[in-house]
């Protein structure tokens, strides 16, 4: 007869703890779930708390600026609400427009906040140095902002913004003074800018200069002159050209970094 093959009772067990491969790390009960960059990833309920203590931060930052803010806000809440409402009792359905009152309501509530609390921000930040580039680098999209790549003593600058459109160059500061810089900066790029259009803005109140509250609306409504190709060799010659930064401030805003993001945050929704 053929002797069975006695079985080694230390092999290790499907279920048992030397199973476990370094691919199962992290799959515990505890473990903390990480993303594709590896960072820890965080729950939805953080995200909106962490957004929800922005808003109320924005909105307190605002109210001290703009004390009619909760009036407005009620009065565009009551009016959108009563407007729906009326539709309901209308079509005998005043009960079931309800929700939807309220929720129309909220919305153009919190519109009426986005407008004051950007309406406080460009007045806080208007005539300080620095504030063109503080606007310039909340703008939504694929830009690239480059504050003060010239500049005087004087806290006069030049930022350089790269887009779609091409390279855009924004001053800041005394318009004798700001002009010859822009000149100069715009006599450095055209050597290697090629066919990529050269904009320069001077930002001010003047004939001929753009606002800073429309500073960011003008820079967007630019044509759209380059691929995404073309716009990624441009970004490339620009950094090879280099050149020195002049220090530009940080942020405009008294109150420091919590309330420069604070208004950020409002002003991009």
């Amino acid at each position: 007869m053929a002797r069975s093959r006695p079985t080694d009772s230390s092999a290790p067990s499907g279920t048992g703890k030397a199973a476990t491969g370094p691919g199962s790390r992290g799959r515990g009960r505890g473990a903390t779930k990480v993303g594709k960059d590896g960072r820890p990833k965080v729950g939805r309920l953080k995200k909106v708390g962490d957004q929800a203590r922005m808003m109320k931060q924005a909105y307190s930052l605002t109210r001290k600026n703009d004390p009619k803010l909760p009036w407005f806000m009620l009065i565009a809440f009551v009016a959108v609400a009563a407007v729906f409402e009326l539709i309901g009792v209308l079509l005998g359905s005043p009960f079931l427009f309800l929700p939807i009152a309220v929720l129309f309501g909220a919305l153009a509530a919190l519109i009426v906040f986005g407008r004051r609390a950007q309406g406080s921000a460009y007045r806080q930040v208007e005539g300080q140095p620095g504030a063109a580039a503080w606007v310039l680098e909340g703008m939504r999209g694929d830009w690239q902002v480059s504050s003060g790549v010239a500049g005087t003593t004087q806290l006069d600058a030049v930022h350089r913004v790269l887009g779609r459109p091409g390279v855009i160059l924004v001053g800041e500061g005394a318009p004798s003074r700001v002009r010859p810089l822009l000149a100069q900066e715009k006599k450095r790029l055209a050597r290697i800018a090629g066919d990529a259009p050269i904009y320069d803005v001077l930002v001010g109140d003047e004939e001929g200069q753009v606002p800073l509250r429309k500073l960011s609306a003008h820079v967007m409504k630019l044509p759209r002159n380059l691929d995404g190709g073309e716009l990624n060799a441009l970004r490339k010659r620009v950094a090879a050209l280099g050149g020195s930064r002049m220090p530009v401030p940080g942020g405009p805003l008294p109150g420091g970094r919590q309330m420069t993001v604070s208004q950020r945050q409002v002003r991009r929704r």
